[in-house]
């Protein structure tokens, strides 16, 4: 009867790695909506963000939360 094992071992670290670049991978691209997102209501004036009943001190907020809480 034949035999065949398997060398699980070699998988886990690549396993191990690919997880690790896909978690930086989404980290950046997380803070990049972030960073985004501040940005462009930043560049909005005090008008533009009244008329979306948005005020000033929220950006921070509003930014974190459009990247970070789905």
């Amino acid at each position: 009867m034949a035999h065949i094992t398997a060398n699980v071992s070699s998988v886990r670290p690549v396993a191990y790695l690919m997880g690790w670049v896909e978690s930086v991978a989404d980290t950046f691209a997380r803070y990049r909506v972030y960073k985004r997102t501040h940005d462009e209501l930043s560049r909005l004036s005090s008008r533009e963000l009244d008329d979306l009943g948005i005020s000033r001190s929220m950006i921070t907020r509003l930014a974190y939360e459009a990247a970070y809480e789905n």
